[in-house]
């Protein structure tokens, strides 16, 4: 009976067994036959990392084919937030070997807090070989630090072409929602943020290349398999002169403001300079927190456009275009006026900016000397209409078709534009303010410079920013060509005769320059004039419009001052630049001393202010982490006491 017990227990456990045995075969035959492909690929996938390599984008180049924008080797240092283990360790190691300092740290650390999984977060760029080697060594104790040799951007003429070509940045969680792409993410990619690196991105950015290593299950790489390069963004050629806008920001010094030059011919930017500005490099590294709040709190706003986005009161550069529309409305340009000091209007008196007077005044020294009260004057006569036509047919209120993120058009008022923005009339007072450049007119400086450059010519001039070698004929403006004689010889006169502005006149041999003086008041008369002796912010703009040479204009340009204190401001350095138009060299003496006098060079003084910077924010967060402790009411009251016993005794003496 045991015996057959026995055998039925060995036949059960023996067919089980045979059971599970047939199960792990076939599962062996599924696996190796059905599913191959599939663990071969993983297999595979374990063996040999795939990275992308990010592609080097294309060059700015200049209308000579200097470089504005180009790529430098770089060394750099990222983390991958999802693949950290002990984020404390691995920044402190890495603080360690790099000698990152408290600023950085904290950046790090806050952008690791806010940074999506798949973020990389950049800890460091442009390192030398010993530290680039001191982290690579280091690679298995910190998973998440990726090592990267690969390009960055670099600008070479720094804060002279921030504001223009903008900067580039890592892509942030938005731009990955929206395109989804793994480039985006691939440590050392880097796309536009702003200016012409954003508008142009699909031209800049190139293809991506690829590299395949054989690597052990720690992920040491062990191999280099092959290497797909990268293919370059195509380089883009701008109108700009490298060189003029360099010289042009450096000539701006310390003050606020813009130059904007352009080629009478074409209607090519040759410089569009905005000062104080920012340096892209910082921007494309990864700019401090300390050096961002320190734009952000300038009140010369170093992170806005000038050229475009500051609006300004043209002042008396825009008497050359109302005499223009004068002539065409058939006012007869020897009819006079006699200037005393000011015009009676209404109920108020509008003074002229000489108040002794210019005594009898025509349309040539209305224009040479800038008498207000010729154009208060003739202007009522005239109607602002035809004054407002010929403001926009010279540009002002336009915008033009330039590839940039945004511009600011101004104001060119009429009594159509008040009565819809303000629902009122228009009444005699706002033509006397506008035609002399103020009230409710307002253009940016790139408007003064075409107005310039259309005054020169004749011709619609519409400024450009990419080179185009087709060359497109020029639209005329109609204009009677005696008519333009007239206005463009007075504007001589400005500079090379009776005018205000003697001292721009080129040091240049048979180079003339024509030009017009404009002072924007900023702040009423009965608080001050607005010059030297009042707040910055309370100063008069300084303006100058101009155009060379005189008998044959090839250049015009507009010069603004930001609470420069009047257009003395202005016309030297216009003088200086196209100076160097002609004769860099004899304009590079005139820098070099003034540089000295400014305290150095634009990085020089830019390095200054920061350390001056960062030591008062050092000081205001030791003051509020240590404040002073308030003295006790009891011991000050002791203190008082012993005070007054001491005086009561001195005064018995």
């Amino acid at each position: 009976m045991q015996e057959l017990t026995f055998t039925r227990r060995a036949t059960v456990i023996g067919g089980l067994q045979i059971g599970v045995g047939v199960l792990l075969a076939a599962r062996m035959a599924y696996i190796s036959v059905a599913e191959n492909e599939r663990y071969k690929l993983l297999s595979e996938s374990n063996r040999v990392n795939l990275t992308l390599v990010p592609p080097r984008r294309g060059w700015l180049i200049d209308r000579n084919g200097k470089p504005i924008a180009n790529n430098k080797t770089d060394f750099r240092i990222d983390i991958i937030p999802d693949r950290l283990r002990d984020r404390k360790k691995t920044v402190a190691t890495l603080a360690n070997l790099l000698a990152l300092d408290a600023e950085e740290l904290e950046r790090i650390n806050k952008e690791l807090e806010q940074a999506s999984s798949f973020q990389p977060v950049q800890v460091a760029t442009g390192l030398d070989s010993e530290q680039y080697a001191a982290v690579s060594v280091r690679l298995p104790d910190m998973p998440g630090v990726s090592p990267r040799q690969g390009f960055s951007r670099n600008y070479p003429s720094g804060p002279a072409i921030g504001h223009l070509v903008g900067y580039v940045g890592i892509a942030s969680s938005e731009d990955y929602k929206e395109n989804p792409d793994p480039i985006l993410i691939t440590p050392g990619y880097k796309i536009g943020k702003d200016g012409l690196e954003k508008i142009f991105e699909g031209r800049l950015q190139g293809k991506p290349g690829a590299k395949r290593v054989e690597v052990t299950a720690r992920g040491k790489i062990v191999r280099e398999l092959n290497t797909r390069p990268d293919v370059p963004g195509k380089p883009l050629q701008l109108t700009l002169d490298i060189d003029l806008q360099e010289y042009a920001a450096r000539r701006l010094g310390p003050e606020s403001g813009s130059v904007v030059v352009l080629d009478c011919l074409s209607g090519d930017i040759l410089t569009m300079t905005s000062m104080p500005s920012f340096d892209p490099n910082s921007f494309s590294d990864g700019i401090g927190v300390t050096e961002y709040g320190m734009l952000r709190e300038d009140d010369h706003v170093p992170l806005l456009d000038k050229s475009l986005k500051s609006l300004f009161p043209p002042g008396s550069t825009v008497k050359p275009m109302v005499a223009l529309s004068f002539l065409e409305a058939g006012l007869d340009p020897d009819e006079t006026v006699n200037c005393n000091g000011g015009l009676q209007v209404g109920n108020r008196r509008f003074r002229c900016w000489k108040r002794g007077g210019h005594g009898r005044v025509d349309m040539a020294k209305g224009i040479y000397q800038s008498c207000d009260v010729y154009f208060y004057y003739f202007a009522q006569k005239i109607g602002i209409n035809p004054i407002a036509l010929m403001a926009n047919r010279l540009g002002l209120g336009q915008k033009y078709p330039l590839p940039v993120l945004s511009q600011f058009y101004g104001t060119v008022p009429d009594p159509a534009w008040l009565r819809k923005k303000y629902d009122r009339e228009w009444q005699a007072y706002d033509t006397v303010n506008t035609t002399i450049g103020q009230g409710y007119m307002l253009v940016n400086p790139t408007q003064l410079a075409v107005m310039a450059a259309r005054i020169a010519t004749g011709k619609k001039i519409v400024p450009r920013l990419i080179m185009d070698k087709k060359k497109t004929p020029i639209e005329t403006l109609n204009l009677d060509p005696e008519h333009l004689l007239y206005v463009q010889k007075a504007m001589s006169d400005v500079v090379n005769g009776p005018g205000t502005a003697g001292r721009a006149r080129l040091p240049i041999e048979d180079v003339k320059m024509a030009g017009k003086t404009g002072t924007a008041q900023v702040v009423n008369l009965d608080f001050g004039r607005g010059g030297q002796d009042v707040a910055w912010k309370y100063r008069d703009h300084g303006l100058f419009i101009c155009f060379a040479p005189y008998d044959n204009p090839r250049y015009a340009a507009a010069v603004v001052i930001e609470h420069g204190g009047g257009s003395g401001a202005a016309y030297p350095v216009a003088r200086d630049v196209l100076t160097f138009l002609y004769d860099r060299e004899k304009a590079m003496d005139i820098l070099t001393g003034m540089e000295k006098s400014w305290g150095g060079t634009i990085q020089e003084r830019m390095d200054i202010k920061m350390a001056a910077y960062r030591a008062r924010k050092n000081a205001e967060k030791a003051a509020a982490e240590n404040p002073v402790p308030a003295k006790p009411a009891a011991t000050e009251a002791a203190t008082d006491a012993a005070t007054d016993a001491a005086t009561d005794a001195d005064a018995g003496e």
